[in-house]
C-alpha cells in the first residue's frame, strides 16, 4: 500500500508541467475579495481533528529526535490469569512538514524497540509511519491523501499515547474492538479525497479509504478474527451565513472478517445523511449529520441479513492558544475490528490539552465503544461488548531540546465471550517518558 501510494505522489508530482495557471489570478466563481475558499466540513473530511494548539503548527520545517519510555503494565499477556511486568521502549523519530506553492506534506517515521524485564518472550520491535499530502491541481481541484502504517504487539506501547486513537469529525470506518495487550498485530489505512469547489459557496468531493487489520500470530488472540474493509463516498456541500456549511452525503462500505477455518462475514452498508456544520469562531466547529443506513450481513452457511438503521453522528473541536478540544459520537453499524459479525455500534472519542503555563501542559484522551451484534445466528459470531480506555498525562519542558512526560494509560472490556476479556477486564499502565528533539528549518 505504502508503495501505491508512493507512485501516487509521483503522478501528481507532474501536474504542474500541465497545470501552469497562476491561482492567485483566477477567482473562484463569483467569490469577493473578502471571500475566503470553502472549507471541507468535518462530516465529509478524510483528516482527524487537529490536537495542536492555535499559532502552534509549524511548516517547512525537518525534525527529529530520540524518546526513552519506562513503564508499569498491570497485565501484558493475553491469559487466564494477570501477568504484571516492567517495559523499557526506545522510539527514534523522524518528520517533514514541506509546504510549496501548491502542495502540503507531512512525513512521520517513530520506529520502536520495546523490551520486557520478566516475560522476554514479548520484546519486539514496532513500526509507526503515516502521511498526509494535499495537493492544488487547480485553483478549484485539490486532492488530499493519507497513509497510516503500525505494527506492534502493544498498543499502549506508542510514544504518545494521547494520540494513538485519533478524534475524527467524519463517519468512523472499522477499528479495533478489543485490546489485547500483547498480541503482534499490523494495522494499515489509507484515505485520498478529490474536492472541487464549484462557487462561491459550493462544493462537491468524492473519496476512498481502504483499512486493514491482521492479527500475525492467531494463537496470541483466540477468538479475534483479521478484517479488511474498503469504500468510497460523495458529497455536496454549500456554505451559508459566510461561515456554516450544510449538505449531503452518501457512502458505501464493505468490511470482511475472516480467520483460517472461521467462516468468514461480509458486511455492506450503504448510508445517506445530511449535515450542518456551524464555525462559531475560526477554529470553533462543530457539526450534526444523520440519515438512514442500510446494511447487509452475508455468510456462507446462512441466509443474508438485511435491514435499515438510523445513523447518527456529533463533533466539535476548538483550538485555542492554551486549550485544544475535540470529539465525536456516532450510531452507526459496523463490521470487522476483530470480532465475526455485523454489529450496531456506538463509538464516541476525546481529546483535550491544556498549556498550563510556559513549561507545563497536561492532556486527557478518552475513547468508548459498544457493539450489539445484528447477526446472532451467524456460525461463530460474537455476542459483543464494550471498551473503555483513555490517557491521562502531564508534561514538562525542561530546555529548548528535550521534554519529560508522565502518564496513565487504562482500559476496561466487557466481552461475555472472551473468556481472557472476562477473567482479566481492566488494564493499567504507568509510565514515563523523556524525550530528546531537534528541529532544522527548511527552504519554500
Amino acid at each position: 500500500m505504502l508503495a501505491r501510494i508512493c507512485f501516487a505522489l509521483l503522478l501528481v508530482a507532474c501536474v504542474p508541467a500541465w497545470c501552469q495557471e497562476d491561482a492567485s489570478k483566477v477567482e473562484i466563481g463569483s467569490a469577493s475579495d473578502q471571500d475566503a475558499p470553502m472549507l471541507v466540513p468535518p462530516p465529509v473530511s478524510v483528516m482527524a481533528y487537529s490536537t495542536a494548539f492555535n499559532g502552534e503548527t509549524q511548516s517547512n520545517i525537518l525534525s527529529g529526535g530520540l524518546g526513552f519510555t519506562t513503564a508499569w503494565s498491570s497485565n501484558v499477556a493475553w491469559g487466564t490469569q494477570p501477568v504484571s511486568d516492567v517495559i523499557y521502549s526506545l522510539f527514534p523519530t523522524l518528520a517533514l512538514d514541506k509546504t510549496t506553492y501548491r502542495s502540503h506534506l507531512v512525513l512521520d517515521y517513530a520506529p520502536g524497540f520495546t523490551f520486557y524485564q520478566r516475560t522476554t518472550s514479548l520484546n519486539q520491535e514496532t513500526q509507526n509511519a503515516s502521511m498526509k499530502f494535499e495537493y492544488q491541481l487547480t485553483p478549484n481541484l485539490i486532492a488530499n491523501i493519507h497513509e497510516g502504517f503500525l505494527k506492534t504487539s502493544n498498543p499502549f506501547d506508542q510514544l504518545n499515547p494521547l494520540a494513538a486513537t485519533p478524534v475524527t469529525g467524519a463517519l468512523p470506518t472499522a477499528g479495533i474492538a478489543i485490546i489485547a495487550p500483547a498480541a503482534d498485530m499490523l494495522t494499515n489505512s489509507t484515505g485520498a479525497q478529490l474536492t472541487y469547489q464549484m462557487d462561491a459557496d459550493s462544493m462537491i468531493g468524492a473519496g476512498g479509504n481502504y483499512n486493514v487489520l491482521n492479527y500475525l500470530n492467531p494463537q496470541q488472540v483466540q477468538g479475534l478474527l483479521d478484517s479488511r474493509s474498503a469504500g468510497g463516498s460523495l458529497f455536496y456541500a454549500r456554505r451559508f451565513h459566510q461561515k456554516n456549511y450544510f449538505g449531503v452525503s452518501y457512502q458505501y462500505q464493505n468490511s470482511l472478517s475472516f480467520q483460517t477455518n472461521t467462516p468468514s462475514t461480509e458486511t455492506q452498508t450503504q448510508t445517506v445523511f445530511f449535515f450542518l456544520t456551524f464555525y462559531l469562531r475560526p477554529k470553533l466547529s462543530i457539526s450534526f449529520s444523520g440519515g438512514p443506513q442500510h446494511y447487509d450481513s452475508m455468510q456462507s452457511t446462512q441466509p443474508t441479513a438485511t435491514s435499515w438503521q438510523p445513523m447518527t453522528l456529533v463533533s466539535m473541536s476548538w483550538q485555542g492558544e492554551r486549550t485544544s478540544v475535540s470529539g465525536s459520537y456516532a450510531r452507526t453499524v459496523s463490521g470487522g475490528g476483530g470480532l465475526n459479525g455485523t454489529f450496531h455500534s456506538n463509538v464516541a472519542g476525546a481529546a483535550f490539552a491544556w498549556r498550563i503555563d510556559r513549561n507545563w501542559t497536561s492532556g486527557v484522551s478518552a475513547n468508548y465503544s459498544n457493539y450489539q451484534n445484528l447477526t446472532p445466528s451467524f456460525v461463530l459470531s460474537s455476542p459483543g461488548g464494550h471498551t473503555l480506555s483513555g490517557t491521562v498525562s502531564l508534561q514538562r519542558t525542561l530546555s529548548e531540546h528535550a521534554n519529560i512526560q508522565f502518564g496513565y494509560s487504562w482500559a476496561q472490556q466487557s466481552y461475555p465471550n472472551f473468556q481472557t476479556v472476562t477473567n482479566i477486564p481492566n488494564i493499567n499502565r504507568v509510565f514515563a517518558t523523556i524525550n530528546f528533539t531537534f528541529s532544522k528549518p527548511l527552504q519554500r
